[in-house]
């Protein structure tokens, strides 16, 4: 049996390329070995083939930004856990290959509380960081919020206007019933724990609060429990 070497040390030699190109072509998702695809350099082979992909190229990975849609009851730790590669949606019609490295130092700049449910953004891009943190409070989210409760005539006017959260005045939103139990809220700057707290003002329990939208990104049709990739065309 062959000695293991490192792969990139072992692809360098099989292109006859500098080992720092051999380690981007792995980085990039290019390399397989005996047909599996490894993103790390170090990885030791022996008598495993190893191949590179037709269309390879050493330029960097873009950093990626997930869509997720966040099951109700789910800590950090838990919504890491689910960003794999079996729970991608079906629908993702992003094209971006899928990498190992996408998954990690994933920031959540607008973030939903542990209870809550819906679209999550988890970005490794600083740009999209960067828009979120700036604009973030002049983009309309949309939520849907599932309440008990007797509702009275001024309870749309209130949670409209006026109210006060964390010792702030909320800003002017739009609230509409969707169903005896359930109120759909299109409305910025929304803080963990607000909508809870604007219901509770008026008499009523939220009991599931679900983000369906930020900005131009909505959740579509895409199941609890999975991701897409936000597209390259894609703003918010």
């Amino acid at each position: 049996m062959t000695t293991p070497i490192r792969l990139d040390k072992r692809l360098a030699a099989q292109l006859q390329c500098s080992r720092a190109q051999a380690q981007q072509y792995i980085e990039g998702g290019w390399v397989s070995v005996d047909g599996v695809v490894v993103e790390t350099p170090q990885t030791l082979v022996a008598d495993e083939q190893v191949s590179l992909a037709a269309d390879a190229s050493t330029g960097a990975a873009e950093p990626a930004t997930l869509l997720f849609n966040k099951p109700a009851g789910t800590d950090a730790a838990q919504v890491f856990a689910l960003l794999q590669e079996a729970n991608r949606s079906a629908d993702d019609a992003s094209g971006i290959r899928l990498l190992r490295r996408h998954f990690l130092r994933l920031e959540a700049p607008m973030p939903l509380g542990d209870a809550d449910n819906g679209l999550l953004v988890l970005t490794q891009d600083w740009r999209v960081r960067r828009h979120l943190l700036e604009a973030g409070p002049s983009l309309e989210q949309e939520f849907m919020v599932d309440v008990e409760g007797s509702a009275s005539p001024w309870t749309l006017s209130r949670l409209t206007h006026g109210l006060r959260y964390e010792g702030r005045a909320l800003p002017s939103c739009k609230v509409s019933w969707q169903s005896e139990q359930r109120l759909r809220f299109a409305i910025k700057d929304v803080r963990p724990g607000q909508l809870q707290h604007m219901c509770a003002e008026v008499g009523l329990q939220a009991t599931q609060v679900r983000r369906l939208r930020i900005g131009r990104i909505g959740l579509s049709r895409m199941p609890e429990g999975q991701w897409r990739y936000l597209g390259a065309g894609q703003r918010f």
